[in-house]
Formats: C-alpha cells, structure tokens, sequence
C-alpha cells in the first residue's frame, strides 16, 4: 500500500502550481514556463493517484454497505460484486501509481548524441557498426525521431570506424539509453571460406544532448584547433582550413569534426558533442557514487559491459542483462523488433527500482 501522505503530497503540490498559474502570483515568463511544465508533468500522475484514492475510497463504502444490518440481501450481493471488481482492478491501479513515483531521470525527455565505434574484429567489427548505425536510423524513422548525422569515418571495406548521431523527438534519451555498452555479433564473413564464425564487437554511447544551461564549460578551459580536413587514405578533401578539433583541458575530452565545408558548421558540431561528452562523464561519476549499491543497474551506459550478442547463424538475439533471448534478428536490425528489447529493458529496470525502494 503506497503511503497516503505521499500521494497528498502530489496532489497539493498540482493545487499549489495550478493557483500560481491562474494568476494568484505574478511570475515572469522563465518562471511561467517552469511551472507549467512542472504542472504537465504531475498532471497524469495526480489524475492516476485520484482514480486509485477513488477506489479505495469506493471499497470502503462497499465494505460498509456489506456489513450493515439495514442493507438488503439483493444490495448485498450487488455491492459484494462491485467490491470484487475493485479488488481485481486495485493492483493494478497502485502498480501505475508506484511507477508514476519513481524518481525520474531528469535526461528522459532531452535528445540524443549516438556514437556507435568499431571494435575489435577489424572490417567485419565496422561492417557491424554500420549495421547497428542502420539498425537505430531505422528504429528512429519508426518511431517519428529526427536522426541527423553529424560525423561518419568510413571503412575501407565499408561500414564505419566511427559513426556520430543526434536523435531528436519526444523520449529520446528515455529509450535510447538502454543501448549504451559492448555489442558483439557472430557471423561468418562474406571473405570467410571454410565457413567459420568470427566474433567481432562494437561500443555504443548514448549522451544526453544538453544546451549551455544544463552546463557550464569556460571558453579558457578549451584548445581550438584549425586543420584542412583529410579523406581517406590522407588526401585532401577541402582546400581551406575548416575542420575543427576542440580539446576539453580539465578532462581530455577531445572532439573533431571535419565533415561540413564550413569551419563555423563544423564548430557548432564539435561543441554540441563536446558538451554532451563532458556533461555524461559529469553524470556517469555521479551515478557511480548513488548506484554504487546497485550493481545491476541497467540504464547504467557503461560502455565497458557487453550488454547483447547478435549470431547470425541462429538468426538470435541476446540481451545479457536481463537474460532475453529473441529469434528474430532480421526484425531488429530493421529497427522494427528494437522496441520489443527496449520495452523489456524498461521493465525489468521499472521492477528493480520498485524493488529497491521497498528494501
């Protein structure tokens, strides 16, 4: 049973915002809109915690009108009726509710920065970056996402060394961090001849994309660099200086963006990276110390753990962390079957966190 002061809490507080937004206050317009988000936000939440207050509430006039001598047989029998109904309903109801509680991330709702690198396993290892790269522009398209790429750097043998996206639409962040980490695909190269399957991997990263109020970098904490931007195998693609190499002092975080004609285009990009690059290191460092008792933390994006396997003889998919197995491999490289694997994610991540904050 959820405690009802909490749930009181909620409502008071939608009271509270929605008094300040009828003009009980005067508020400047940065405020405004804090507010009415805020006001969004708790919306359903207070809509679902009265629907299940009304139950309760419901049960026990039912439970009343049961035991009272005064109460007919043929009322009796109704109300005994209702109540099992509410009953059947009422788990239900208080599992939204608990979910609706849990502590949001505050990046849920921002847009993505998505890099996805070969690692080892050579061609074949850049060849299944460029898949998973496919992979999340189809899942994009699917799910009504902008997917802009900001920076490719090819293979000689096709598919990407290194692949940069920003992802832009409603939830973004909320799903698409369940990717971060190793992914690694068994199959049998097209230049394979005894028919032996290689084991190659690629790390995924999923960064917030964050604007100049969610961080703050000074400008002396940076080194620009100004380079005449190379193709591959080192000739030169653009005969003026416009690529760009941003250097993070305090971290070494180092961005460089070469694919626009214009030096100032490429700037912009490097930055919107380098900010999303630095604010993840900044938030990776505080989740290790909040989760440091929670090991098994999902969305953790820690790149280091292989978090799925993709073997492509047995046409199946595997997600490590939560031990799902899923024989429709094509369905997800086509971005159609990834949601499947996201929902389970969120799920099982929803569960743990229901489960910790019991504990």
């Amino acid at each position: 049973m959820i405690p009802r002061e909490r749930l009181d809490q909620f409502i008071i507080r939608h009271e509270e915002l929605e008094h300040l937004m009828s003009g009980g206050e005067s508020l400047s317009s940065d405020e405004f809109v804090k507010i009415s988000k805020e006001y969004s936000d708790l919306t359903p939440v207070v809509k679902k915690t009265k629907d299940y207050l009304s139950a309760l509430s419901e049960m026990q006039d039912l439970r009343e009108m049961i035991a009272s001598q005064e109460t007919d047989k043929e009322m009796r029998d109704l109300a005994e009726m209702e109540l099992q109904e509410l009953k059947d309903k009422l788990p239900e109801l208080e599992h939204q509710v608990q979910l609706m509680l849990l502590p949001k991330d505050v990046d849920d709702d921002k847009n993505a920065i998505l890099e996805i690198r070969a690692g080892t396993g050579g061609d074949e290892a850049a060849l299944f970056a460029g898949d998973l790269f496919r992979m999340y522009q189809k899942y994009a398209a699917l799910q009504g996402w902008r997917f802009e790429i900001m920076s490719t750097s090819a293979s000689d043998a096709g598919g990407f060394k290194e692949a940069i996206a920003s992802v832009s639409g409603p939830g973004v962040f909320s799903k698409l961090k369940y990717e971060a980490g190793g992914h690694r695909v068994q199959r049998v190269p097209e230049t394979e001849t005894q028919g032996r399957i290689h084991t190659s991997a690629a790390t995924v990263a999923v960064m917030p994309e964050v604007e100049e109020i969610d961080i703050k970098i000074d400008d002396k904490d940076l080194r620009i660099d100004i380079f005449r931007a190379s193709g591959p195998g080192g000739q030169s693609v653009n005969t003026t200086d416009s690529a760009v190499r941003i250097v993070h002092i305090p971290t070494g975080i180092t961005v460089q963006q070469q694919d626009e004609k214009s030096q100032h285009k490429n700037r912009q990009k490097a930055m919107k990276v380098l900010m999303s690059r630095v604010y993840a290191a900044e938030k990776e460092a505080r989740d290790a110390e909040r989760s440091a008792d929670r090991k098994d933390q999902i969305g953790s994006g820690d790149r280091s753990a292989r978090i799925r396997t993709y073997n492509f003889p047995q046409g199946r998919m595997t997600d490590h962390r939560i031990n799902l197995t899923l024989y429709k491999l094509d369905q997800i490289l086509a971005g159609e079957g990834l949601d499947e694997v996201i929902t389970a994610l969120i799920t099982e991540d929803q569960a743990a966190q229901l489960a910790a904050m019991e504990h």
